[in-house]
């Protein structure tokens, strides 16, 4: 009878240990998998930008200048509402004609969009731009691909500019 019993307590710890183990592993791999999934959805933004090195980089872009504020000094963007497409490529020239400085301000497009460069002057800055300052008579260009539609704010964020009417609105569309 200690026998059976001895060889019953082996058996049931040999199975527990035997359930544990199989159930680590499928955790693991679980893991693993989910892992592995959500990889692909955090990739996928790069994966399209490296996509966009192809062709699309070739071809000329869409020009488009809006001026922020005018010779009057007038504050608002002209013009106020920008339209763009889905992986098309775009160059936004910025003017400030004004006496004043003003502040391109849309983050959440900025977040939006693939920015190849922007240049002022002699200056070239390449990544994730949120935010231009142009100072009286400045000039930059922003040369971007859309990758996310939606509806994004404008707006100058100096004190008083939004206020007084120195905003817009940008549209992406697929």
């Amino acid at each position: 009878m200690k026998i059976y019993n001895h060889l019953s307590q082996i058996v049931i710890t040999s199975l527990t240990f035997a359930a544990i183990t199989w159930l680590q592993i499928l955790r693991r791999n679980y893991v693993i998998f989910t892992l592995l999934l959500g990889l692909n959805f955090i990739v996928a933004t790069p994966a399209m930008a490296a996509n966009l090195s192809g062709d699309l980089l070739k071809q000329p872009a869409t020009e488009i200048t809006i001026n922020l504020g005018n010779s009057a000094n007038e504050l608002k963007f002209e013009p106020n509402h920008l339209e763009f497409v889905t992986g098309k490529r775009y160059q936004l020239t910025l003017t400030n004609p004004s006496q004043l400085k003003h502040y391109f301000t849309a983050k959440d497009f900025a977040d939006g969009i693939w920015t190849q460069k922007v240049q002022a002057g002699k200056v070239e800055i390449k990544g994730a731009i949120h935010e231009l300052e142009l100072k009286p008579g400045a000039e930059a260009e922003w040369v971007f691909v859309p990758l996310k539609s939606g509806d994004y704010g404008l707006r100058c964020t100096i004190p008083g500019h939004t206020e007084a009417g120195m905003t817009g609105e940008i549209a992406i569309k697929n």
